[in-house]
């Protein structure tokens, strides 16, 4: 034992676990009458987003949540799921945000999977959780409603009360108390099922911590930004911006429904300084009508990521005063972990010049310990010469605890001691990563995940296809769209058609998932009967 290791063991006054709860905290004492967030005519101070916090961390508490239990929610971008965000985890509970775009089959599995407790859902959604409850076998969940006045539609109340009433059970003076282990779990979230059943992601307080504050230092921040919800908070618990928000006193300003009316209405009006999401919000943006744009004279900032935005996207961007800001990450790194830092030198190149460097994925967040392109075969780092080919991998602090209930996922996606995260790029000279394709097949549109695997085996189910292959498209609005190719069974060609195999997938489908083009034709495959994607993908870009 050397000199330090004598006598300077950690106690109650010089050491305490991270934990991002501890930013509402602080803002609720240092900037009481600060904006906290805005939604329509609700408008809450962080002195009263942190007395709700505790009203419902109370309430659970009462109703008997518990550390390790699961709470889950069906919420839109609304104070109710910012509160959830704070409110459940310091019980010890964990949160699990449902993605509102899946069907009712997979919000089933992932209720039963996760062995929710609680769910508190948005009466919009109402239709899709009702048939989901009813597919779960059990009546153990407790439901609450959220019934929001912003709402294109409300739909029936499912619960045994609304949200407010719940608050009602809780008490304001509910002590704040964080976690004792750093390591404990704070949320969790679901792929989008690549292969087989969406796998469950698990975060942690510390991760969840240092993104947060990797946030506001790479993207250059500061205090009290008022960022627009354009990204939905049930994606990677919105890349930790709510835990973010609360860590420099910012504004969040809810958005049920992202169009280019609305963003620019609040960019003008609400003066919105910040917001985040795929390449679809920007093209929303970029291609406004006159009547949909509204002046402003501030610096907005804007980052992007899933799908590499295309680089007419970026430079419209550009030219239309908004400065963008490309990362890059997975449900299992917290969202955005890799960030194609600028240097300022790069203003001086053209705009063609800086797009090209712009769609670059990056180099590591600040809490990132590891970052590279490794053979996943050797396990031995690609050279750095922007040609060789190589898996993305990651290590550090904001990579996910592991799969729930999945030991054999988590141990194969940890193996050699690097998340491997089944992204295949390059290094260039500069040590930026570039990505170039996806080991997985993964399709991103609009910012989610499809999964080929899943398409291709809801075609199959049609009693004329033979064979199908889905790759993705290219596509200017939505990043990328799936592309379908099917191959008709003997005797049957001609006998349906695109826009029928279309209504096929949309009946059996989540819409987004569903193919926007279909191309009948005979499927190239190798001479073990492997069919070739990356002939496919050619077929697609040219269509």
């Amino acid at each position: 034992m050397n000199i330090y290791e004598k006598n300077l063991d950690k106690n109650a006054a010089n050491f305490q676990s991270l934990s991002p709860l501890s930013f509402i905290e602080r803002s609720a004492r240092t900037y009481p009458d600060k904006e906290s967030v805005v939604h329509g005519n609700r408008r809450y101070t962080w002195k009263e987003t942190f007395a709700r916090a505790k009203k419902l961390a109370s309430a659970l508490t009462k109703r008997g949540i518990q550390k390790g239990d699961t709470v889950a929610v069906m919420l839109s971008n609304t104070p109710e799921m910012y509160e959830c965000h704070f409110g459940v985890p310091v019980t010890g509970a964990v949160l699990n945000a449902l993605n509102y775009r899946l069907d009712a089959e997979n919000i089933a599995f992932i209720l039963n999977h996760g062995e929710a407790k609680f769910l508190i859902t948005d009466t919009e959604f109402s239709p899709m959780v009702k048939d989901a409850l009813g597919q779960i076998g059990r009546d153990d969940i407790t439901v609450i409603d959220v019934d929001d006045d912003q709402a294109e539609t409300r739909g029936d109340k499912l619960g045994e009360k609304d949200y407010e009433a719940l608050l009602e059970e809780g008490d304001e003076d509910f002590p704040w108390v964080l976690p004792n282990d750093e390591w404990d779990a704070i949320s969790l979230n679901y792929t989008s099922g690549t292969t087989g059943n969406p796998k469950g992601v698990v975060y942690h307080h510390r991760g969840a911590y240092l993104n947060a504050i990797s946030n506001v230092v790479g993207w250059n921040m500061g205090h009290h930004p008022r960022y627009l919800w354009t990204l939905p908070m049930f994606h990677c618990n919105g890349w930790c911006f709510p835990w973010t928000l609360a860590a420099n006193a910012g504004t969040s300003l809810c958005l049920r429904r992202v169009s280019a009316e609305n963003i620019y209405k609040a960019i003008s009006e609400e003066k919105a300084t910040h917001f985040c999401g795929a390449p679809i919000v920007l093209n929303f943006v970029i291609n406004a009508t006159e009547d949909e744009i509204k002046p402003f004279d501030h610096k907005v900032e804007v980052m992007v990521a899933a799908a590499p935005p295309p680089a007419s996207t970026l430079e419209n961007m550009q030219k239309a005063g908004f400065n963008v800001t490309h990362v890059y990450g997975l449900t299992e790194t917290y969202g955005p972990a890799v960030q194609c830092a600028w240097h300022p030198e790069w203003d001086e190149l053209s705009i063609e010049q800086q797009t090209l460097k712009k769609g670059r994925q990056g180099v590591p967040y600040h809490v990132l310990q590891g970052l590279d392109i490794i053979d996943p075969e050797t396990m031995e780092p690609v050279p750095a010469d922007g040609e060789t080919m190589g898996e993305t991998m990651f290590q550090g602090n904001i990579v996910m605890k592991g799969y729930l209930k999945n030991p054999d996922a988590t141990d194969d996606a940890f193996k050699g001691g690097w998340f491997h995260s089944g992204d295949l790029g390059v290094m260039q000279p500069d040590l930026y990563i570039k990505l170039k394709d996806r080991s997985k097949d993964i399709i991103i549109s609009g910012g989610e995940n499809i999964s080929s695997i899943e398409v291709e085996d809801t075609l199959n189910k049609h009693d004329a296809v033979f064979a199908a292959a889905v790759v993705a498209k290219s596509d200017d609005k939505w990043g990328e769209t799936p592309c379908a190719f099917i191959e008709l069974k003997p005797g049957t060609e001609g006998s349906v058609t695109e826009d029928e195999m279309i209504k096929f997938c949309r009946d059996n489908l989540a819409h987004y998932k569903c193919p926007r083009n279909v191309v009948f034709a005979e499927l190239p495959k190798t001479s073990t009967g492997k069919i070739q994607k990356f002939k496919l993908r050619e077929v697609a870009e040219d269509l």
